[in-house]
């Protein structure tokens, strides 16, 4: 019987540290254990930064012009009116891969490279040539960030005005769970083959310093579980099938234990 308890003991050491090492997600020597530190003045571009168009965005677009004497105000470019504006994703214009858009009387315009504001005075100056008081408004509708790992309510955040920081998207995330490491949250930026990585401790008001809370469109938040999620999980997952062997090796343990008496 020894032999069984050595047996049974290995697998249950063995399978414990493939549980745990396989539950965390992005794992390797790119993800630092200690929080990341941002510069004052990489804080400070953070802070001003604005989104810029890119291809295959989607913004909605409208274009007013003042006519008359009675200060009438014409539509002259409205994506709802337009028919352009669906529900979802798929709303208002989608941005070419050159970065162009097909506007009326402008024809095909580009806009990349040009945050919102920008790209609503660009149009302006262009509909001067054949209006008298045009008037524009551009709005980038598909900016987003995912969230994943220990939180109520994963998924993707829209960001709806223009920026967004990592307490309010955890908030629309319904919170952290209790399994959740607030001292390694990992956010992951750019190129998803060779991103940039971040980790931050929300735990003290001290660390957050030397950290920066500012997101971008498409990062991604990982909330990351603690140790013990990982054995709870291994417990569920080996309780079954070894009850079951210690049922099954019970009469042989009792007739063993009675021949030893």
């Amino acid at each position: 019987m020894k032999v069984i308890h050595i047996i049974l003991l290995g697998m249950l050491v063995l399978s414990s540290g493939c549980s745990l090492k396989e539950y965390r997600l992005f794992q390797g020597d790119e993800v630092s254990d200690e929080p990341t530190v941002v510069s004052d003045k990489e804080y400070a571009k953070e802070v001003a930064f604005e989104y810029k168009i890119q291809p295959n965005d989607r913004i909605t677009i409208e274009v007013f012009n003042q006519v008359g004497s009675s200060q009438q105000i014409t539509s002259i470019v409205d994506t709802s009116s337009a028919g352009q504006v669906r529900q979802g994703e798929d709303s208002g214009f989608l941005v070419t891969s050159n970065g162009t858009v097909n506007l009326p009387l402008l024809g095909t315009t580009k806009l990349e490279g040009l945050t919102e504001d920008q790209a609503a005075k660009h149009l302006i100056k262009e509909y001067k040539v054949y209006l008298r008081n045009p008037y524009a408004v551009v709005k980038i509708k598909n900016q987003k960030i995912i969230v994943i790992g220990e939180v109520n309510k994963p998924g993707v955040i829209p960001i709806t005005n223009g920026t967004m920081n990592l307490i309010e998207v955890l908030a629309r995330s319904g919170d952290m769970t209790d399994w959740a490491m607030r001292t390694h949250i990992v956010i992951l930026r750019g190129d998803l083959r060779k991103p940039e990585t971040r980790v931050v401790d929300l735990t003290h008001l001290s660390s957050l310093s030397f950290s920066s809370l500012y997101l971008r469109d498409k990062d991604i938040v990982y909330v990351q579980p603690r140790s013990a999620k990982g054995m709870d999980l291994f417990t569920k997952e080996v309780t079954p099938p070894f009850t079951l062997i210690a049922t099954l090796l019970a009469p042989f343990v009792l007739i063993d234990s009675l021949n030893n008496n």
